[in-house]
């Protein structure tokens, strides 16, 4: 910010929107004559960010992406939404942002956390990466890596999943997607390495999950790490507006509630947690 004088106001320098009382400019073109009908969301949301247009087969990686994000089902993040919004129906705005809350380290954060994971090694290594088609040196690599992980005591994010314990439908895809749009860079590959490696370190096989994998893609584009799970929430945000929507439609948040809320029982303190009975 400029420092004001005593003939001017102060000046607040950006490159996103600005507006006056006829037009509105966003990214320095008229919004209403230039992008409204022409420029997607997707690539919108990518050109915001990195602050010039993206090519075709970046928006193509970027948007499977999203729609890899978007939803999972009645995941904490949905559940979330759809009792806040039981319980304030007043409040959409409170249901999504209830949601959202939830993207952390378990659900939809790791997108961020396997971006700057293979990131913090690609930069680590840079200048002495293994070419594109050396699948021995990218395995040697990500070997390395887990195990520098597992001697810290670190999780290796990216692998496994609670649902997918074999493969990951979304990943095989968006690697597909990656490569033929020409945007399956070092974060990708080293990803794949891992899955080809680990479990000589951590002796089990786990699958490569999606969120993981998507973290790769946004790293591969040249987006800042910090803010990988703002772009996982961006999904998000469209699926849980799905939710909210089917809410209205056909609601089970009541029933979720009084499922919970009929099937409490009450354990004393001072008695240990109770174990659960086997089926």
């Amino acid at each position: 910010m400029q420092h004001p004088s005593n003939d001017r106001p102060p000046r607040y320098p950006t490159s996103l929107g600005t507006s006056d009382a006829h037009t509105i400019t966003l990214l320095g073109h008229d919004l209403a004559g230039e992008l409204m009908g022409q420029v997607g969301f997707g690539e919108l949301a990518l050109w915001l960010v990195t602050q010039r247009r993206p090519e075709p087969g970046e928006v193509r990686v970027f948007e499977a992406v999203l729609v890899a994000l978007a939803d999972h089902g009645l995941t904490p993040t949905a559940i979330a939404a759809r009792l806040t919004y039981l319980s304030a129906p007043d409040s959409v705005q409170g249901a999504l942002a209830a949601g959202l809350l939830g993207g952390g380290s378990r659900f939809l954060g790791v997108t961020e956390d396997c971006g700057a994971f293979l990131h913090e090694a690609v930069e680590e290594h840079a200048g002495h990466l293994p070419g594109d088609l050396d699948e021995e040196g990218w395995n040697a690599l990500a070997l390395k890596t887990v195990r520098a992980a597992r001697s810290s005591r670190r999780l290796v994010p990216g692998l496994g999943h609670p649902v997918h314990k074999v493969q990951d439908p979304r990943t095989p895809v968006l690697l597909r997607i990656a490569e033929e749009n020409g945007h399956k860079g070092p974060h990708l590959r080293l990803f794949e390495a891992v899955g080809r490696v680990h479990p000589q370190v951590l002796g089990r096989t786990l699958p490569l999950n999606g969120a993981g994998v998507c973290g790769a893609a946004l790293a591969d584009l040249g987006l800042p790490v910090g803010l990988l799970r703002g772009f996982a929430l961006l999904a998000r945000a469209a699926g849980l507006l799905g939710h909210l929507a089917e809410e209205q439609r056909s609601p089970l948040g009541m029933d979720v509630y009084l499922s919970v809320d009929r099937n409490t029982e009450y354990l004393s303190p001072r008695h240990p947690a109770r174990q659960p009975t086997e089926e």
